[in-house]
């Protein structure tokens, strides 16, 4: 049978409890507020200036990205050599 609840129900919660939600509910505020503070912040910096690639930085890059193709393509023969003598011997098995 369940009770039924009206104005003179009561019920009990400990000390304990009690702190416990309200340093919950202080922490949660703060943080709120900092939150708030830190978008407020963020508003008000000035925008980053666009970057600017240098003629050397770019042919770095380029010439980085020239070699590791190079490399991969050294790579990949390499690996069909391989796949060459593994074909020989299986066909020697046969």
């Amino acid at each position: 049978m369940a009770k039924e609840l009206n104005e003179d129900t009561g019920f009990k919660v400990s000390i304990k409890t009690l702190a416990g939600i309200g340093v919950a509910l202080a922490t949660i505020i703060g943080m709120w507020f900092t939150l708030q503070a830190d978008i407020a912040e963020a508003k008000a910096l000035p925008l980053p200036p666009d970057p600017e690639i240098t003629r050397m930085e770019f042919d770095m890059k380029d010439q980085l990205v020239r070699q590791t193709i190079m490399s991969t393509q050294e790579d990949v023969t390499e690996l069909k050599e391989d796949l060459d003598r593994i074909e020989a011997k299986i066909d020697k098995l046969k």
